[in-house]
């Protein structure tokens, strides 16, 4: 029997949010982090969107990781290397105050029980631009344990970004899952849905946060409980 995988989105699906909202606070908390640091915040957060930047246009040859430090420490000075540790331990404390840029979904981690029934594998599908550390951060907000997953992208695990569907090749070769038989679920249009569909998988819009034009994709779409109901009636998976 083939394997079957389910996808998670985060930002904007499992933890609600506006992402123009949440961004401002972000940069807000980081220009915070690095002024004891030596750095003018504004050079800094114009290296960080560079850097996230290379990450989205990474060709697979190198993790996003090593995409965003060569093009951060290019911006900033090999120096800024050094100081990694200290962006790490602002994804596991300062960055904690942007919670207040977020929404909690009451359903999301039962919702994440319900998918670990209706296939072999769940994957936290998010954005591959964060240090892990950041992705527990807000899990933590969205109250889900991440040992629910069997798997999370962050930048250290892959080489390819949405909505580029290698990205969800990447994801589907690493656990032998075929992509007619996973399903991806997200608010985000281009991201979540096109670049998935782009793949092969099947997909859901989640249209709580919805970012882009719902009206442009052929696409199961609903609300977070109706997404919810659609899990409910797929066949069970596992047991128990």
């Amino acid at each position: 029997m083939a394997e079957t995988a389910i996808l998670f989105d985060l930002d904007g699906t499992l933890l609600p949010m506006d992402n123009q909202v949440f961004i401002e606070t972000y940069m807000k908390l980081l220009a915070l982090k690095v002024a004891p640091m030596g750095f003018e915040p504004r050079p800094v957060i114009a290296a960080l969107w560079k850097g996230a930047e290379g990450m989205t246009r990474n060709d697979g040859s190198r993790t996003n990781e090593e995409a965003f430090w060569d093009i951060f420490a290019g911006e900033l000075g090999g120096g800024v290397r050094d100081l990694a540790p200290e962006f790490i331990s602002f994804y596991t404390h300062e960055f904690d105050r942007a919670k207040t840029a977020t929404g909690f979904q009451p359903m999301a981690e039962s919702t994440v029980k319900l998918a670990k029934r209706k296939a072999d594998r769940v994957i936290l599908a998010t954005t591959p631009q964060f240090p892990i550390e950041a992705i527990w951060t807000r899990l933590k907000w969205a109250g889900i344990a991440p040992e629910l997953f069997d798997d999370i992208t962050c930048y250290s695990n892959m080489r390819f970004c949405k909505p580029n569907p290698d990205y969800y090749r990447a994801i589907l070769d690493k656990w032998d899952v075929r992509p007619e038989n996973a399903l991806m679920i997200g608010n985000d249009v281009e991201e979540d849905i096109r670049g998935a569909k782009m793949a092969g998988l099947w997909t859901y819009l989640v249209t709580d946060c919805l970012i882009g034009g719902a009206d442009k994709v052929l696409t199961a779409r609903g609300s977070f409980k109706e997404m919810a109901e659609y899990l409910k009636n797929l066949p069970d998976r596992r047991k128990g």
